[in-house]
């Protein structure tokens, strides 16, 4: 990870920012360039400690993945660790959505058991009228959120880190964190109270600039430094748009893996500002600032800010719905299908390669202005032998997919071609 700060400075710094993180200190005129100073100071410190990247999660061991509570079919998931990515050949066939014993999982710790009874959401912070405390928050039980007017949508949930191994494998720049190939994404229907109606109703001032969910699994801990539990900051503009505080996914009540009872879903969005297992939701007068938007989850690398760019709306790209090394009949025709997918909006146009340069595809379904989009292409191996597919897209903004995706140190919003290897036998 890139850093602005040596270890010998990170060293005086590191204490301030655990306190900050850890709520001892909370200086309210600490400038967000400082935060972020600090952030990376103390990931700075945690890496030199333990002599490991920073924000590499820890590996279990393969398939065994105490954090998740749904059981694994290897042929729908693979471990990932601590982590479950979805087989790309488990959606062939498969309607729009992502069925809930193939979604993908990412946690930073692991899945709590919460009792929806007992279950709150808390609000609090200057944002809101009469700037209720943390202590003293404006409080919703789960009856009272299902008891509000609900919508229903498909939004995509997808990791920043989605696609990371790429950075690896085909570009030979390795980054550290869970080395998912197209597998950390999916789409749900999910149905729930727009995140808008509850702030409006616990008091939304016309002040309010950030709000931060927060969620209720355990607080993460890296190199040696408590962390906290996962929080991150969204505009009050994104806020108020289209996110979601959900409770069902596909028709039923959310599984623990996915947010069990309530979870923020931001569509376009990294996955990491869709929180699970929401319990907390400051609403500030001011920006607010976690190591989820200061040291983690930044565009930190090479010709890119020192404190890191901005990683928010999610990137283009494209799968087959086939296996890695997928056996094929050489001279017989197939159907390839895949799906395409971008943050910045619907699918536009989608080609394919399989060696005799691109082609486009054929949209598949009546679903152009969802969360991603399916199509197929019909080939015939003309020979046995070591084929590679490739396939990309681009969105009704014009945004695209690159050869060779811009590189940044933590492997986040990789967007290049994949190149798909297929053997015709």
């Amino acid at each position: 990870m890139s850093t602005v700060v040596s270890y010998d400075e990170a060293d005086h710094d590191a204490h301030r920012a655990r306190q900050w993180l850890s709520g001892q200190a909370r200086d309210p005129g600490v400038s967000r360039a400082e935060l972020i100073a600090l952030g990376t100071a103390m990931s700075a410190l945690a890496a030199a400690d333990d002599g490991r990247e920073p924000v590499a999660l820890a590996a279990e061991p393969v398939g065994v993945d105490p954090g998740i509570v749904k059981p694994l079919d290897p042929a729908l998931l693979t471990p990932r660790d601590g982590n479950a990515e979805m087989r790309w050949e488990a959606m062939a066939g498969q309607g729009y959505v992502v069925p809930n014993d193939r979604f993908f999982v990412r946690n930073h710790t692991h899945a709590p058991r919460l009792d929806a009874d007992t279950w709150r959401l808390r609000l609090y912070g200057d944002g809101l009228r009469d700037a209720p405390t943390r202590d003293a928050p404006v409080e919703f039980g789960y009856a009272d959120l299902r008891a509000l007017p609900a919508v229903e949508f498909p939004a995509l949930v997808e990791c920043a880190g989605n696609g990371r191994h790429f950075f690896a494998s085909q570009q030979d720049t390795p980054a550290a964190g869970v080395p998912w190939r197209l597998g950390g994404v999916g789409v749900a229907r999910w149905r729930g109270v727009p995140l808008a109606t509850v702030l409006r109703r616990a008091g939304l001032t016309a002040d309010a600039v950030d709000v931060m969910p927060e969620g209720l699994d355990p607080p993460y801990v890296t190199g040696g430094v408590n962390l906290g539990r996962v929080r991150r900051p969204l505009p009050i503009g994104k806020a108020l748009d289209d996110v979601l505080l959900a409770y069902e996914m596909n028709g039923a009540p959310l599984p623990a893996d996915h947010g069990f009872p309530v979870r923020v879903v931001v569509p376009g969005w990294i996955g990491i500002s869709s929180v699970k297992w929401v319990g907390a939701i400051e609403v500030s007068t001011a920006p607010l600032f976690s190591p989820w938007n200061t040291s983690l989850y930044r565009m930190f690398g090479p010709g890119r800010p020192a404190d890191g760019g901005p990683a928010d709306t999610q990137s283009v790209k494209s799968a087959f719905e086939l296996p890695w090394d997928a056996r094929l009949t050489a001279g017989v025709e197939t159907t390839l299908t895949g799906r395409s997918w971008s943050g910045a909006g619907p699918i536009d146009r989608v080609e394919v390669d399989t060696g005799d340069g691109w082609q486009p595809a054929t949209l598949v379904g009546a679903d152009r202005d969802g969360p991603w989009q399916r199509w197929s292409t019909r080939w015939c191996p003309p020979t046995a032998g070591r084929w590679t597919l490739r396939a990309r897209a681009v969105d009704v903004t014009g945004r695209g997919q690159p050869d060779r995706a811009p590189c940044n140190d933590l492997g986040y919003l990789f967007d290049g071609v994949v190149r798909h290897p297929v053997t015709a036998v």
